[in-house]
């Protein structure tokens, strides 16, 4: 494991726990750091990695709030952390029951590590002065979470978009997802960032990979109106076909769909 510099002053990192992607872009007076691994030893690893780039002290920006993002904020305490307004809260009430449920034997793991809300919030944009270059915090809609925030450095056509992007394996749709918005979130992204997407997890990517990629979540949100129109099951609408993706990867997508669609109906 190495850094990659993947467009001017802006590094990738692609750690083999949780197959999690850890960015740098590099200011002449400051740099940040996007996400910091899944636990406080974790963080004081990629700390010490940080070295390596002549990097100490970063600005942190949280990408989201699960775990294998944002466990290690505790090991960085020397510059401001930023992340989503909901996060403070997810992290005090929701990160560690959804972790135990999700991945116990870690949850077990970390369960005295601190966990750090960051302490600057975005509503919808926000920009860091690095020296040489600004830095963009944005925040396009609701997707993998409520809190998703895309780290643009457009000096350098170079953004890291969290987990709204998924390059390793089909898009992760957890408990906490919103499959219903994702695609209206990914084609707002779009329109702002043109360059290279480097995804939470895998290989950075182009632009044609991540309109593929809105399409095919926007047909996931297609077959889950579809399906819920039919008077289906979760399971049934899993088993009727049509899906861009393993069906195993999308029971949370379709449940999440049909109890969003049914209280939307319900309330009318």
């Amino acid at each position: 494991m190495t850094w990659h510099e993947i467009a001017e002053r802006c590094f990738q990192r692609r750690y083999s726990d949780f197959d999690v992607t850890v960015g740098v872009i590099v200011g002449s007076a400051d740099a940040v750091v996007v996400d910091t691994r899944a636990s406080v030893a974790q963080g004081v690893r990629l700390r010490d990695d940080l070295r390596e780039l002549g990097v100490q002290n970063p600005i942190v920006v949280n990408t989201h709030g699960h775990f294998d993002h944002c466990f290690g904020n505790a090991a960085f305490t020397g510059g401001a952390r930023w992340g989503h307004a909901s996060l403070p809260a997810y992290l005090a009430e929701t990160a560690r029951p959804m972790l135990a449920r999700e991945f116990p034997g870690w949850a077990e793991k970390v369960e005295t590590d601190l966990l750090l809300a960051p302490d600057r919030l975005v509503t919808d944009r926000a920009e860091l002065d690095l020296g040489d270059r600004v830095v963009e915090l944005r925040h396009f809609g609701p997707g993998h979470t409520d809190g998703d925030v895309v780290v643009w450095a457009p000096d350098a056509r170079c953004a890291f978009t969290g987990d709204l992007i998924e390059q390793s394996g089909p898009p992760a749709y957890g408990a906490d997802s919103f499959p219903l918005e994702w695609p209206a979130t990914l084609a707002a992204l779009l329109r702002t960032v043109d360059g290279v997407l480097v995804p939470g997890h895998g290989a950075p990517v182009d632009q044609e990979f991540a309109v593929r990629q809105r399409e095919e979540i926007d047909m996931v949100a297609r077959r889950v109106r579809e399906t819920h129109a039919a008077g289906l099951g979760v399971e049934e609408a899993l088993t009727a076909g049509g899906w861009p993706y393993p069906v195993e990867t999308l029971r949370e997508a379709v449940r999440r769909g049909h109890d969003h669609l049914g209280r939307r109906s319900g309330s009318g």
